[in-house]
């Protein structure tokens, strides 16, 4: 039989592991707030992995009524939702930690950017994603940095940056949708400002494993690229180096970027690997190639990276 849902104000129906004539029937519990902490409490530590029916099986609560609550956790970012299913999001893993664990991220990447700066003369930068914004935890970059407008602890628009789009790419479509649900606003005459062109980027940026590139987009005359730093479970920030437009050069940094990016991520993260070597400008002669419109990039003009 059905049991009554006092809380979403509806019958539910339990979940398999609460069904059976023998076993005593559990009482749900009546609050919203005792449903999100049993949901919580399923996950034994910040790198579990669930599917809905574990979470269903380790509460005790109706599918159904835990497919809600986890949509409505995932939308205030209480919970990630990817392909394997279900693991800890922002929220839950800030708790305790102060700073959302910036300051972490900060330290490990501190040395790559400045290596990084060093290499290209061009203006290093690390990002967090905050909703549909990035928040710039790091900037190093000379002279040319005062010539950006960006800051640390400055906000600016993901999609709008390479560095925001390479953590973009990092995420679910639906959660993409999500961010963008009031539009996409321009910063320049070449900010992407259509969803679906975004989406058309966003997999071509999939394709290059999250390397990412903009011209113009954020800030006139300027062009950057941008790689994701990596946790098990997804993106956590972006590193990226922006600079005056110059017709090739992006081709060149762009690995450096990447392996930057890699680097912090296996230093944040040890199960990922161990760092490699840092690449410099010379040990890659390889030229890719650089969209020079987000239009023409999305339509098919650039090569997708091996």
């Amino acid at each position: 039989m059905p049991e009554f849902d006092a809380a979403e104000g509806e019958y539910e129906t339990t979940s398999e592991s609460a069904r059976g004539s023998s076993a005593p029937q559990r009482e749900l519990p009546a609050s919203m707030v005792e449903r999100m902490t049993l949901i919580l409490d399923a996950f034994d530590n910040a790198s579990s992995r669930l599917t809905l029916e574990e979470v269903a099986c380790r509460t005790g609560l109706p599918r159904s009524t835990v497919h809600r609550i986890l949509d409505q956790m995932v939308r205030l970012e209480w919970v990630d939702h990817a392909s394997f299913g279900y693991c800890l999001g922002r929220r839950a893993k800030s708790l305790g930690a102060g700073d959302n664990g910036h300051g972490r991220i900060r330290e490990a990447a501190a040395p790559v950017l400045h290596e990084l700066h060093l290499q290209t003369g061009m203006v290093a930068h690390l990002a967090v994603l905050d909703r549909n914004e990035i928040v710039y935890l790091d900037k190093v970059g000379g002279q040319l940095a005062a010539t950006l407008t960006s800051r640390v602890g400055g906000r600016v628009s993901a999609h709008a940056t390479a560095c925001g789009k390479a953590i973009l790419a990092g995420l679910q479509p639906e959660h993409v949708d999500a961010l963008y649900s009031a539009g996409l606003p321009r910063r320049t005459e070449r900010t992407i400002s259509d969803l679906g062109v975004l989406h058309r980027e966003l997999g071509r940026i999939r394709q290059r494993h999250g390397l990412a590139f903009e011209t113009g987009e954020a800030m006139a005359g300027m062009a950057c690229v941008g790689a994701p730093v990596r946790s098990p479970q997804g993106p956590v920030a972006g590193i990226s180096l922006c600079g005056p437009t110059r017709p090739g050069h992006l081709d060149r940094i762009a690995p450096l970027v990447a392996d930057a990016a890699r680097d912090v991520s296996r230093m944040l993260y040890p199960e990922l690997g161990t760092p490699r070597r840092a690449r410099r400008l010379a040990d890659d002669p390889v030229s890719f190639t650089v969209p020079d419109t987000a239009e023409q990039f999305v339509a098919g003009g650039a090569g997708a990276w091996a």
